[in-house]
């Protein structure tokens, strides 16, 4: 089976599906594997279900009635077929990597381009080796721009998404601690995203660069930029007010944002230049941007009984954890409260970056912190305005016993935290 006739059976297919659970009359099923699902299992279900074709790479579930597929190896199959799908669109591609904010900029890129063209753009943040190839072949004819955000844990994941997606332009958030479990380190960090850049530069593409970062200008050198963020780069955009929900200005246009934290203005920044660049009108771009709303527990601002809350807890590491620290300790209330969960992926250096968490929230006593964790339960401190709980069973007893009332709350933690069982109880 080559790729070419593989991709033949794809346009006559009404798409692709990996999960029986979501299967679409006559898809293709790509039967993957993973350390706990062996999508080969599901080759019948899948067929039942009115899957057009089946890809295996398991002989034992090849029928020899033209109904499956068989290959050595169904993950590369798929990211192979995604790549032959994008060369044969030949479309406009931006994708973005960084170690915080690519979702947020991603959906605020998406919504500023969709104002002037038909865009698809990734869901959520299925990112990785598999979201990828995904989101590449959910793009048809009729699309004009894709977006692709990028994620990566490990050196040479951002290299090999690149070479999947073959993006004309790219963007880099930031570089800041996170997966320095995989990564090794802040250097492995930035050595891995700007990947991207050196995909970008040997094939002569065009990247987005924030002008206020002297890192993403000093590893950008050599290649086409497209600057943001200051008078004198290509498109300037001024932070007007970061108190609550953040008001740019971009020639002259106020845009009210639905975001908070001054660390989401490069975000907005970014899909505000970015659409200015593809000639998005500044009335189409306000639209854009103020249409955004954020989900999924990110940069959420809202309201409890008596209580107003920013809920962060979608993700974290020590990067974003100090940035929502600093910008929380300049936000309105007097009755502050922070709900801190672990981060998680951070190797050697988890004891190292948590206790550099509660040092600073020691140095800065702006309100209660309770900490929940298995690390930070380990950190040192000896002050009365920081509490320290193990599991959040705890921490749920003290909750239950003493629900925050007229408090400003900031909730944070990694994913796995699942920090958001505080708004139960609150």
């Amino acid at each position: 089976m080559t790729i070419e006739l593989l991709h033949k059976y794809l346009l006559d297919s009404s798409g692709v599906c990996t999960d029986t659970r979501k299967i679409i009359p006559k898809c293709i099923f790509f039967a993957l594997k993973g350390d706990n699902f062996n999508g080969n299992l599901f080759t019948q279900e899948a067929l039942d279900k009115g899957a057009f074709k089946v890809i295996v790479d398991e002989i034992a579930f090849h029928k020899n009635t033209g109904e499956t597929i068989f290959v050595d190896n169904v993950l590369l199959t798929l990211q192979q077929l995604a790549q032959f799908h994008r060369e044969f669109l030949s479309l406009p591609i931006i994708s973005l990597t960084g170690s915080n904010g690519k979702t947020t900029s991603k959906e605020l890129i998406n919504a500023v381009l969709s104002q002037k063209f038909k865009t698809v753009a990734t869901p959520g943040n299925l990112n990785n080796h598999i979201g990828v190839p995904l989101t590449l072949l959910s793009m048809n004819k009729e699309t004009e721009l894709g977006i692709v955000e990028m994620g990566a844990n490990h050196l040479g994941e951002i290299k090999m998404l690149s070479e999947i997606a073959e993006p004309d332009y790219g963007y880099i958030t930031n570089f800041g601690k996170a997966h320095l479990e995989g990564f090794g380190s802040i250097e492995g960090v930035v050595q891995g995203k700007t990947e991207l850049y050196q995909f970008l530069k040997v094939h002569n593409k065009k990247i987005f660069v924030n002008a206020n970062d002297p890192k993403q200008l000093s590893n950008s050198d050599g290649i086409e930029r497209i600057t943001f963020g200051t008078p004198q780069s290509d498109f300037d955009v001024n932070l007007l007010d970061s108190s609550h929900h953040l008001l740019v200005e971009f020639k002259g246009i106020k845009i009210q944002s639905n975001l908070v934290g001054a660390y989401n203005f490069a975000n907005i920044s970014a899909a505000i230049a970015i659409g200015a660049y593809f000639k998005v009108s500044s009335e189409e771009i306000k639209k854009g941007i103020e249409g955004y709303v954020p989900s999924n527990n990110r940069s959420q601002l809202m309201t409890k009984g008596s209580n107003t809350i920013l809920m962060d807890a979608y993700n974290a590491n020590p990067t974003s954890m100090l940035a929502a620290l600093e910008n929380f300790k300049q936000a309105n209330g007097d009755n502050k409260i922070m709900f801190l969960g672990d981060m998680f992926e951070l190797g050697k250096e988890a004891e190292t970056e948590h206790q550099n968490i509660v040092d600073f929230l020691v140095e800065n006593p702006f309100g209660k912190v309770f900490l929940v964790g298995s690390n930070f339960f380990k950190t040192k401190n000896n002050t009365s305005h920081i509490y320290q709980f193990e599991t959040f069973d705890a921490l749920k007893t003290v909750i239950e016993n003493n629900s925050p009332k007229n408090a400003t709350i900031l909730i944070k933690a990694s994913r796995g935290m699942a920090l958001e069982r505080v708004l139960e109880l609150i």
